[in-house]
């Protein structure tokens, strides 16, 4: 533990510009004698705790701003206590066009029940890039989402897909209307609730092109749309998304443990 900011300084003298990457844990200002500034603990009660945390920050993400290349990007721990400040002042010294994301960080995998109102199970991660030079990375795709891609023909490894959408016959008559299973010639209607997803003319295009999968045995009641792996149009790669499990990422334990360890 301790201040950055003398550190921060120094570096900017070496390797303005050069940082492709920075990750910011800072005091949460709860009040819980985690926030010394000046050499003095901010106590919860102070009417000015808030905006000198801003200050406090302000100071050391303006020198964490010039260490970034212009791809780069820079990620900041926070909770509750001060989660909204940060973002306002984050978009003032990054511009608000260059904020990526929130990420809700799931701390806990239990809650506390001793808690005296609503126990908080989660964090926050605020993203934002130097410029829209910076590029997002995708994430490793798990076995769990492969899994997904049980099927095969001699097109390759697929996944049957839901073959309406949320809409209604009155939303969008043109979705609804029957189509009949060619290997049992039986004519199947949408809820009216739920009308399919495609207009005759693209479930046409689709039974041409052979894309719909009635089953194993060919006999299904509902048709579902083939979506073949190698069609993915990040590859083999999963889009990050602002959820953060703690089964994914870790949580507090966790971490205690692999520094005790």
């Amino acid at each position: 533990e301790g201040d950055n900011f003398d550190a921060l300084r120094y570096l900017r003298m070496t390797h303005a510009g050069r940082v492709k990457c920075i990750y910011i844990d800072p005091p949460y200002n709860t009040g819980n004698r985690d926030f010394v500034y000046n050499d003095r603990f901010v106590d919860v009660n102070d009417a000015w705790r808030h905006s000198t945390w801003v200050e406090f920050m302000y100071q050391r993400l303006l020198l964490a701003k010039d260490l970034l290349r212009q791809d780069g990007s820079i990620f900041v721990s926070i909770d509750d206590n001060e989660a909204a400040p940060l973002r306002l002042l984050m978009n003032r010294v990054f511009g608000e066009n260059n904020f990526v994301a929130t990420c809700i960080w799931q701390k806990r995998y239990s809650s506390a029940n001793d808690h005296k109102t609503i126990a908080p199970m989660h964090e926050y991660v605020l993203a934002f890039r130097q410029s829209d030079l910076w590029q997002r990375n995708l994430l490793k795709r798990g076995e769990e989402k492969n899994r997904q891609y049980r099927h095969k023909d001699e097109k390759g490894i697929f996944r049957p897909d839901n073959y309406t959408c949320n809409k209604s016959a009155e939303e969008r008559p043109n979705l609804y209307y029957p189509i009949t299973n060619p290997n049992t010639g039986e004519e199947i209607w949408p809820k009216r609730t739920r009308v399919w997803s495609y207009s005759k003319e693209e479930h046409q295009r689709n039974v041409e092109a052979d894309m719909i999968y009635w089953g194993k045995d060919g006999k299904g009641k509902v048709p579902a749309f083939k979506r073949y792996k190698h069609m993915l149009r990040n590859g083999d790669g999963v889009v990050p998304t602002t959820w953060w499990t703690h089964d994914e990422v870790g949580h507090n334990d966790t971490a205690k443990k692999e520094l005790m360890a």
